[in-house]
Formats: structure tokens, sequence, C-alpha cells
């Protein structure tokens, strides 16, 4: 899901630091668009307003559109756990979060880039399907041809925008592959999220 408008906007409208969506951050500005400062008005936020924002959060950071995820929340009721956290965890099974996260690009959408020009080996063999799962043992890795690029290069060079989840582990003789080690966790999300929210605004 291609995100129109500038980012920054969306950040500063769920009040939340999304890392998969953008660098930028809104400590300078963290009022919502729109607002010119601080208000003293408390808003009442009602409940589905609430859940709505959870889920678009979800949404925006992991690039997916409103079909994906029910899909996703369809795979995840048919597991065995929490349903919120199993979706969270199929998000963060995803091989463009997973470049994201290994520190090969600077966000999911540049990710979901370098994986759909085919420049991402899984197991040595390309796939170049962004929301692909993967799982426990998988190696990713950088064609040759993305280790040329000078952005790509900057970007391994300066490392993951976000520290480094304990489910995945970068090469230590190159640093242009990394490794899935176990199954992600709900608590590896790197932004504030109720994932029984997500379930309960689908549930309405």
């Amino acid at each position: 899901m291609p995100v129109r408008g500038p980012r920054l906007r969306i950040v500063r409208r769920f009040g939340t630091q999304l890392p998969g969506l953008t660098r930028k951050d809104a400590t300078k500005r963290p009022n919502p668009p729109g607002q010119h400062g601080p208000s003293t008005r408390r808003k009442k936020t009602s409940e589905y307003r609430r859940l709505l924002l959870e889920k678009q959060k979800v949404r925006f950071n992991y690039g997916v559109t409103e079909r994906q995820l029910r899909n996703i929340l369809a795979v995840a009721s048919r597991r065995a756990g929490r349903t919120g956290d199993n979706v969270l965890t199929l998000l963060e099974s995803r091989l463009d979060n997973i470049v994201f996260r290994l520190g090969f690009a600077a966000t999911i959408p540049a990710a979901r880039q370098l994986v759909s020009h085919g420049h991402v080996r899984v197991n040595g063999r390309r796939l170049d399907r962004p929301s692909a799962q993967l799982r426990s043992g998988d190696i990713v890795m950088l064609s040759p041809g993305a280790r040329n690029i000078p952005a790509v290069v900057a970007q391994v060079e300066t490392g993951p925008e976000v520290r480094l989840p304990s489910f995945l582990a970068l090469d230590l003789d190159d640093k242009f592959t990394g490794r899935v080690l176990s199954e992600p966790m709900a608590s590896d999300v790197p932004f504030e999220i109720n994932a029984n929210s997500i379930v309960e605004y689908y549930a309405r």
C-alpha cells in the first residue's frame, strides 16, 4: 500500500513513531496535523476511533492494504495462541519487514522496492514477493547487484534503524547477509501497539 502525502503528518496523527514508515520523528512537532500548538481542550476519543487508530498504525507501519490485513487476521485466528499477537508475528515475519529490520533498507517501503526488483535472495534463491512469510532458519542476503548500489551500501554500513530484534542475526563475515533465528513475538514490534484492539476492530 503506497503511502501518499507527507509521512511525518501520519506519524503526528498517531502520536507514535512508526519506524517502518519513515525515519523522521515528530519530537519537534508532536501535535496532530492542523494544530498550531498544544491544545488545552480535552477531546474525548470514542471507542471506535481508539480501535481504528490502533489498526491504522499497523497498516501504515507495515504498508499493508485493508484486504491484506483482513487475510492476515484470518490466518492468525486459525493459529494457536492469542489472535492479536499472531497478527503481529505474521507481520514481523514478512520478507519486506525482515529486510528492513536487518538494516538492508531504511524503511519498509524501501525494503519492498529491493525485494520487488529482485535484489533479495532467500536460502540462495531470488524471492521477489514482499509479503512472503519467512521461517526460522531462513537465510536472507542481498544480490551482487544490490551490493553495488551506493544507497544500499550506505544503509548497510549505517546498520538497522531500530534495535536488531532477537529473532534475527546478521552474519559476522558478510554484512549483507542475515538469518531468521526464531519466530517473532509481539514484543519484537518496534512501536507501541495494542494487538487486541486490531481484533476488536474487526469483530465489531
